[in-house]
């Protein structure tokens, strides 16, 4: 099956995975501070082009809710789903909540890039979706592991991306009418 390249606005679904208070706190600052304001930006960019946005929490007892900056800004139409599993694609709920989209391209950021992310996007891949996974948009508490994630997934067939990557590609054309709107959000 071929995969597309290039990310499409009407197919695409945002899934934020455990960007949780505690599981933040935990990850280096300077990775951490990235990561959320590149998710930020693209669930406004999805927000503004009407994207479904999914959002998981890993265990909320005990690792936190949904970080409040990031709480803030998602669509009221947002699904959270809390989970115990590590890949999100094997949370049943996850799965329902995709499969309600009828898209087939998952953009994904969170954390831990090497834990989470990685067992989520072989997932999704496994259940005949296909991830992008965003560069800027995943920590671990280690970059190490972080870069063998990324790594990882790019020999695995997955496309690793970027936050301007995303939101240009879903954009498409300078004239779209939320271009300045979403331009607007890499200042």
């Amino acid at each position: 099956m071929t995969r597309p390249m290039l990310l499409d606005a009407d197919d695409s679904v945002l899934l934020i995975v455990d960007m949780q208070t505690r599981l933040g706190a935990s990850m280096p600052a300077d990775a951490w501070a990235s990561t959320r304001a590149t998710t930020i930006m693209l669930a406004r960019g999805a927000d503004e082009l009407d994207l479904p946005v999914l959002v998981t929490r890993q265990y909320p007892k005990g690792l936190g809710d949904t970080v409040p900056e990031l709480a803030a800004v998602l669509p009221d139409a947002s699904v959270t789903v809390d989970k115990t599993v590590f890949s999100s694609a094997a949370a049943d709920e996850l799965r329902d909540a995709l499969e309600m989209t009828d898209r087939s391209q998952v953009v994904v950021c969170g954390m831990e890039a090497h834990v989470c992310v990685l067992q989520t996007a072989a997932g999704l891949r496994a259940l005949g979706y296909t991830p992008f996974v965003v560069a800027d948009g995943v920590c671990s508490r280690s970059p190490a592991h972080r870069d063998n994630a990324l790594e990882r997934l790019g020999r695995g067939g997955i496309t690793v991306t970027n936050r301007e990557s995303c939101l240009f590609e879903w954009l498409r054309d300078a004239r779209h009418e939320r271009f300045r709107t979403v331009t607007s959000l890499l200042r």
